[in-house]
């Protein structure tokens, strides 16, 4: 399965008094912020499927979002938010297999029945593996003991197929629905608590290496420091 890759010159960041564009003209469109892990879930998708024609991308100022988008696009006002066929579809983890499913380009799930059971595993842990991560990000407690278990069980994921170097042994879904968040938690835990969630884990610490050679990945990624800050407001942590 191999990338498709399109080098891209990516459009500026809309505030509050950014003009919308012509919605719902047949164009489709992914509303989204550059510095959010659920968006850029679906933008890793898009990008490596080769998409970057058939799926403009609006940015928004998330702090500073133009009211147009909850009047006239989504009512629920978040992102990600693919405009697709006169509908409007949400949710990263429904967006990620929507484009997966109802665009050209490589395929993000195998044919396996085993490897496409583990998928679905796997990302129906993400949520769980993620919430449990952002609370020991709050927590005064020992860290190892709070967060090792759920590395393990990546850890261990890893190590399933041993085909290649992702949770399915090729690149996948499942890949994408977990890699904005590891990125930042690797970032965050390193930076704050002096925690490496790579230690003794050999099969996480190659996973991270590839993908950052993935350029769909490594095209949506930004400031280390940000994303740090990013975590400390979301969580108010000061």
């Amino acid at each position: 399965m191999a990338e498709v890759k399109s080098q891209e010159v990516l459009p500026p960041i809309l505030g509050a008094n950014s003009d919308p564009p012509s919605v719902f003209d047949g164009t489709t469109r992914l509303y989204l912020s550059y510095n959010c892990p659920y968006a850029q879930r679906v933008w890793v998708a898009r990008n490596f499927k080769g998409l970057q024609e058939t799926i403009k991308l609006v940015p928004f100022d998330l702090k500073n979002r133009p009211a147009w988008y909850k009047e006239k696009v989504y009512p629920e006002n978040k992102v990600p938010a693919l405009e697709h066929n006169d509908k409007i579809i949400s949710e990263s983890l429904d967006l990620l297999k929507y484009v997966d499913t109802h665009f050209e380009g490589p395929s993000l799930l195998p044919d396996d029945s085993v490897k496409r059971e583990f998928a679905e595993e796997l990302i129906n842990y993400s949520g769980s593996f993620n919430t449990l991560m952002f609370t020991s990000i709050k927590s005064k407690g020992d860290t190892e003991s709070e967060v090792g278990a759920a590395l393990g069980k990546i850890e261990d994921a890893l190590s399933k197929f041993s085909d290649g170097p992702f949770f399915l042994g090729h690149f996948s879904r499942v890949d994408i629905a977990y890699v904005p968040f590891i990125e930042r938690f690797q970032k965050y835990f390193l930076e704050e608590k002096t925690y490496d969630i790579t230690k003794g884990r050999p099969k996480l610490a190659q996973w991270i290496e590839e993908m950052n050679k993935i350029e769909a990945y490594t095209s949506t990624k930004y400031n280390a420091h940000e994303q740090v800050a990013d975590i400390k407001q979301r969580l108010s942590i000061k």
